[in-house]
C-alpha cells in the first residue's frame, strides 16, 4: 500500500499490464481523503512546469500504423505494432483531449503513424471542434490517401494541415519512403486540392539529409513562389531506428545559406514566440520557407508542446526518455482531477532543455506521432 501510494504521489508510471487485468472500477488503492488529497483543480496550473513554461499545444498520435517507410522515421523492417486492446479508444483520446483543453490547450495537432489511416479521424476532428477553448485542430499527414477524405477534413474543422514531402523526384521518392514512386503525384495533388479548401495555413515538411537529398533544397522553395504555402525544413533528427548520425545532418545555416546565394538574402517574417521554426520569405514570393533548428539552435525556453500516444503515454518532450501512461489510470476508474495530478506532475518534471545530439530517442519516430 505504501509503495503505491508513493508511486501514485511521485506520478505513477504503470507497469505494464494486460487489459483483462484492469478492471472496469477504481481500485482502493488510497483511501478517499488520501485520493481527494492527490486530485488536482482543472486549470491553467497543470500545464506549467517549473521554467513557468506554459503547455497551449497537444499532439496526440491517432495511430501507431503508417503505409510508408520513411528512412528516417522508422527502421526498414518496421516496427513492431501495439496489441490494439492497448491503445486508446475514440472516447478515451476525446476525455483525455477534453481534460487538456480544459487545462488550457488551444491548438491539437493529430500525428501517427499516418492519421488518416484512423477510420474515424472525421468524426474525431469534428469533436475536438467542438470543445470550448479550442482554437485549432491541425493535422500532419503523408498525403497518400488524404485526397480521399480532405473535403470531409476541412467540414468538419480541420484549420492546418501539414504534409510530409521528402523529394520531387519519383526515383527518390521511392527509396526514401520505400514504397511505390506513384504516391509522389498523390502528395502533389493533396498540395493543390489543400490550396483550395482554403486552410488556414498549410506546410511542407522537408528533412534535409547530407548526400541524400539537400540538392533539391531550391526546388522546394520554387514551391513557394506562386503557392501561399510555408516549407518547412526540418534538420535530421535522432530516433530508434533511423540510422542517424551527425555527418548526415545538416545545420539550417548551410540551408539557409544555400538558398540565400540563389535567391537573395531572405527576408525576416513575424516568428511566434512559441514558433519551433524561423520563418522567412523570398522576396516577391507568395509562400514563406522556414527553418526547424532542433539540433543546431534548440527552441526549448520557450516550448509550449506536449505529446499523448496511440498506447496513452504521455510525453513532456521529444527527445526525452520518460513517458506517463494515462490510458490504465483511466481504465482504472480515475477521476479526471486525479488523471490532471498524474499530467501535472510529469510537466514538472520536465526539462529545460533536450540533450539532442547526446541521446537518441528511446521510440522511433512512427511511435511517438510526427
Amino acid at each position: 500500500m505504501r509503495r503505491v501510494r508513493e508511486m501514485v504521489q511521485a506520478g505513477f508510471v504503470f507497469e505494464d499490464k494486460q487489459e483483462e487485468d484492469l478492471p472496469g472500477h477504481s481500485p482502493d488503492y488510497l483511501g478517499e481523503r488520501e485520493r481527494e488529497r492527490l486530485a488536482k483543480q482543472i486549470d491553467g496550473s497543470v500545464l506549467s512546469d517549473t521554467f513557468m513554461r506554459q503547455h497551449t499545444y497537444l499532439r496526440i498520435s491517432l495511430t501507431e500504423r503508417c503505409n510508408l517507410r520513411c528512412t528516417y522515421c522508422m527502421p526498414e523492417e518496421g516496427v513492431e505494432l501495439t496489441p490494439a486492446r492497448h491503445l486508446m479508444s475514440t472516447e478515451e483520446l476525446l476525455r483525455a483531449a477534453r481534460l487538456f483543453v480544459q487545462a488550457g490547450v488551444k491548438k491539437i495537432r493529430l500525428t501517427g503513424g499516418e492519421p488518416t489511416l484512423r477510420k474515424d479521424v472525421v468524426e474525431i476532428v469534428r469533436s475536438l471542434r467542438e470543445m470550448q477553448g479550442l482554437e485549432q485542430v491541425a493535422m500532419t499527414s503523408n498525403g497518400m490517401i488524404l485526397h480521399r477524405m480532405l473535403p470531409q477534413l476541412t467540414q468538419a474543422g480541420l484549420t492546418h494541415l501539414n504534409l510530409s514531402l521528402d523529394t520531387l523526384r519519383p526515383d527518390r521518392f521511392e527509396q526514401m519512403t520505400r514504397r511505390p514512386s506513384k504516391g509522389l503525384s498523390r502528395v502533389l495533388g493533396v498540395i493543390d486540392r489543400a490550396l483550395e479548401q482554403s486552410m488556414e495555413k498549410l506546410k511542407v515538411n522537408f528533412v534535409v539529409m547530407k548526400g541524400v537529398n539537400e540538392d533539391e533544397v531550391l526546388d522546394f522553395v520554387e514551391l513557394t513562389k506562386d503557392k501561399p504555402l510555408n516549407v518547412r525544413f526540418i534538420e535530421w533528427m535522432p530516433f530508434q531506428g533511423n540510422v542517424w548520425s551527425f555527418d548526415k545532418m545538416e545545420p539550417y545555416k548551410v540551408t539557409k545559406k544555400r538558398i540565400e546565394d540563389h535567391f537573395g538574402v531572405l527576408q525576416s517574417t513575424a516568428w511566434d514566440k512559441n514558433a519551433v521554426a524561423k520563418d522567412f520569405r523570398v522576396e516577391g514570393f507568395k509562400g514563406e520557407v522556414s527553418f526547424v533548428t532542433s539540433m543546431t539552435e534548440h527552441f526549448c525556453g520557450s516550448c509550449n508542446r506536449l505529446r499523448l500516444m496511440a498506447d496513452g503515454n504521455f510525453k513532456v518532450c521529444l527527445f526525452g526518455s520518460e513517458e506517463t501512461n494515462l490510458l490504465k489510470p483511466m481504465r482504472l476508474g480515475y477521476t479526471d482531477e486525479e488523471i490532471a495530478h498524474l499530467v501535472h506532475a510529469q510537466v514538472q518534471r520536465k526539462k529545460f532543455k533536450h540533450d539532442g545530439m547526446v541521446v537518441q530517442n528511446p521510440r522511433p519516430m512512427v511511435k511517438i506521432g510526427g
